[in-house]
């Protein structure tokens, strides 16, 4: 049996009714302008470990969150129940919060002119007809791949297959209602590999809007099996300065560092390296990064942003000048900026790459380090201080030697972003932010 709703065209009309009654039952109280956003979702996953099903999961959920405004003062409450009197309750509770609050002249809707006003199809949805036994299937079909690649492979966690449908509508006292249906399938598995004493785990995944684009089962299993027998062996090195290369599959969280330093709320809280910076060279000349709201069966694609403001596809730098800001309506009036529609964050970001593959990257190097993985939360927004446990694979004359364990890389971001050399064109991974390998040119390694 399917998990995915039918008629995905009534369901976003029920849940456009539950908004529409969710604004007048706040009109009817006394606000002067609110918004709601109700979502529902459901969907199915399931689980095997050495061979056998571990878990089965039937999901459904619903979530209603609503703000309303009595003049500057502002309250929000949200519930799961979207019954009438859960809906009610939620109401005047945003209400009496808003009536007791302090005044923000910054708070409120934003501009009514910049809400969308025609949305298009992003197609977004495409449902997977997959039985509980045919995901159990596929995710043995991942798992066995994986653990019959080499006899190194001593344990599993697990190979999972997951199938979701969600249904979004935002509307606020603009007469601006929003909705659409989204979808998104993954599979993904991991597994421990043992050489006498020493065990290492990896894993591997695909994601998509469509199930017919994720990568086949097989090929999941196997790509888990040889990043994990690679980890073997790992050992420390010596403490240095050398230049350092984030893998792709790490890199997009140095995009995301700097998508948060140029955030509105940490510009009007000052509480950001990228400071006054716009317009000023961040990056070297070669870089541009950029974000597409509307792309197509994007990941994180929506027409319009979680204050209703349309989305548009634009360059956040170019030619490593830093050319906007990532604001949405409140942060946009504090900063007395223009907003770019970025309530609910930045939409499939990506960052220009060379002709480079990963393979010229090392030869580029010459010898240094490849991160694979990062541990904990060493990043200061503040200062741009940067400090994290890693490991990875260390590299001389442009070969990969052997893989590294529990040592730590140290920079700072905003010289680290300077000193970026170039990015590799591997940019294949599975994700809503695009970028191949990041080839800085020297951090501090510390390790024996």
């Amino acid at each position: 049996m399917s998990a995915i709703p039918t008629d995905p065209q009534q369901r976003l009309q029920q849940l456009s009714d539950v908004v529409t009654q969710i604004l007048e039952l706040a009109k009817k109280a006394g606000a002067s302008s609110a918004e709601a956003g109700v979502s529902a979702s459901s969907g199915i996953s399931a689980t095997v470990r050495l061979g056998e099903v571990e878990t089965i999961e039937h999901n459904s959920d619903n979530g209603m969150g609503l703000t309303v405004y009595f003049g500057h003062r502002k309250g929000s409450a949200s519930t799961t129940d979207l019954s009438p009197a859960a809906i009610q309750d939620a109401v005047n509770a945003a209400c009496n919060i808003a009536r007791f609050t302090t005044e923000d002249n910054f708070n409120g809707l934003a501009d009514a002119d910049l809400m969308l006003k025609q949305q298009p199809d992003l197609d977004l949805y495409h449902p997977w007809e997959l039985s509980i036994d045919e995901a159990i299937d596929k995710a043995l079909e991942c798992e066995t791949a994986a653990r019959d690649y080499d006899k190194r492979i001593s344990n599993s966690e697990g190979a999972t297959v997951n199938t979701s449908a969600g249904f979004h509508v935002y509307g606020n006292s603009h007469d601006f209602l929003g909705a659409y249906p989204g979808t998104r399938h993954s599979v993904s598995c991991s597994v421990i590999a043992g050489s006498g004493d020493a065990m290492q785990r990896d894993y591997w995944y695909d994601t998509s809007r469509v199930p017919s684009e994720l990568a086949d089962s097989v090929s999941i299993g196997k790509k888990t099996a040889e990043r994990t027998l690679a980890r073997l062996d790992s050992r420390r090195v010596k403490t240095g300065n050398f230049p350092v290369i984030f893998r792709s599959d790490v890199a997009p969280g140095l995009l995301r560092s700097f998508i948060s330093s140029i955030r509105g709320s940490a510009l009007y809280r000052k509480s950001t390296f990228m400071l006054d910076m716009l317009n000023q060279q961040v990056f070297p000349d070669f870089v541009s990064i950029s974000e597409n709201p509307l792309l197509p069966r994007g990941l994180s694609s929506s027409s319009y942003d979680s204050d209703g403001v349309a989305t548009r596809a634009r360059e956040i730098v170019s030619k490593g000048v830093l050319n906007n800001y990532v604001l949405d309506a409140y942060s946009s009036r504090r900063l007395q900026m223009q907003n770019t529609g970025n309530a609910g964050g930045v939409r499939n970001l990506h960052i220009s790459q060379s002709d480079n593959s990963f393979d010229d990257l090392l030869k580029e190097m010459g010898t240094g380090l490849v991160v694979t993985e990062l541990m904990g939360q060493g990043v200061n927004m503040v200062t741009g201080d940067y400090s994290r446990g890693a490991a990875g694979f260390w590299v001389e004359n442009g070969q990969i030697q052997h893989a590294v364990q529990e040592i730590t890389i140290a920079g700072n971001l905003k010289n680290m972003f300077m000193d970026l050399i170039a990015v590799g064109n591997d940019s294949d991974n599975p994700g809503s932010v695009k970028t191949g390998s990041w080839l800085i040119k020297s951090m501090t390694i510390a390790g024996e």
